[in-house]
């Protein structure tokens, strides 16, 4: 069986040995004769796992002791609320930074709970570009700042890490986990759905500082109150069990690529591959200002949208899946995270580089 390259933005592509170690524990992990997903929670074989993953988590993403690790339910979008539940304290306003349609969906959500300052915003320029943070208009007295530093739909990605000013800084990582180096001291709270770069969807990963437990709003529903989640390692509830045991795999397989930094080397060389092919060509073309554009999502047009059908058909013929863009933008999209060996990259170019030679 030969597996095609799947350039989905999530679920997303998976490390082919990670889904061949889960296919031969599938029936029997370890020996117990259960599946992982049979097991119990509470059994010492499942707290294993998840104490495992934990910590090849903390390894790889450098999370000292100061922060509190949680695996989560209800994906990066449960978050939007989870945050401004959690950190607006007594406090009424909250800043974001909006550069897409993940930070809009943010700012809604935050709005039912919070005060909320648009500090900065890129939507007049179509989201293709990040307005530089001197420009901001945050607030001194705000309970947090919030922004999104990588918007896969669009292909937007920032190259800093903003200064908060001592309001705690809040990121929706998804998309930018584990892809690079990340100094995780400098922030509040770090959230992630799993299904970009950590593993299969249902599972969202929380990094909070520790001081900023133990703060939500009256009428919190438990659920979302990330101390009752830190105090019961994650088990209040019946976690999603199977999803963390993919992602500690997945953690696994980091480890042994050479960790983050070395995975940032080829993740930063896939990226600068393919726009470079754009570039040079006068048949492709990418909107985004070259600083900002993302090494995970990197979408692009054809000079006739007239040829994208074809496009996407033959690009399935070659096993080349998932590229047709999101609705909101159009054309087309490939996301290249971790799990996307760098040949998959050079067989879309060459694809890209036969079509436009034949349509062209």
């Amino acid at each position: 069986m030969s597996r095609a390259y799947n350039f989905c933005a999530g679920p997303a592509t998976l490390p082919e040995e990670v889904l061949r170690q889960a296919r031969e524990e599938m029936l029997d992990w370890q020996g117990t004769g259960m599946s992982v997903m049979e097991m119990s929670h509470r059994s010492d074989e499942f707290v294993a796992i998840a104490e495992t993953a934990e910590q090849d988590l903390r390894e790889l993403a450098g999370v000292s002791d100061d922060y509190a690790v949680l695996f989560m339910q209800g994906g990066a979008s449960s978050q939007f609320a989870t945050v401004p539940l959690n950190l607006l304290g007594e406090k009424s306003s909250a800043d974001y930074v909006n550069t897409g349609i993940w930070s809009k969906k943010a700012i809604a959500e935050a709005r039912r709970f919070a005060d909320v300052n648009v500090a900065a915003s890129s939507e007049a320029q179509g989201f293709t570009t990040i307005p530089g943070q001197a420009e901001w208009q945050t607030r001194p007295d705000a309970a947090y700042l919030h922004y999104t530093p990588n918007e896969t739909i669009g292909g937007l990605e920032y190259d800093f890490v903003p200064e908060s000013g001592g309001v705690p800084l809040v990121a929706d990582m998804s998309s930018t986990m584990l892809s690079r180096p990340v100094d995780i001291s400098k922030f509040g709270l770090i959230y992630a759905g799993a299904q970009k770069n950590i593993g299969p969807s249902g599972l969202v990963v929380v990094i909070i500082r520790k001081d900023l437990l133990g703060h939500a709003r009256p009428g919190t529903p438990t659920m979302l109150d990330y101390k009752t989640i830190a105090d019961n390692g994650s088990m209040y509830n019946t976690p999603a069990t199977y999803s963390w045991y993919l992602a500690g795999l997945v953690f696994k397989w980091l480890k042994a690529q050479g960790g983050v930094a070395a995975m940032g080397e080829i993740n930063q060389r896939k990226a600068r591959k393919l726009y470079d092919f754009i570039d040079t060509s006068d048949f492709y073309a990418n909107p985004i200002e070259p600083r900002f554009r993302s090494w995970m999502n990197v979408p692009f047009t054809l000079a006739d949208d007239g040829l994208n059908a074809e496009f996407l058909k033959g690009a399935e013929a070659r096993s080349l899946l998932n590229l047709k863009g999101h609705r909101s933008v159009g054309g087309m999209r490939a996301s290249i995270y971790n799990a996307m060996p760098e040949a998959g990259v050079d067989a879309l170019i060459d694809y890209m580089t036969a079509f436009e030679k034949e349509r062209g």
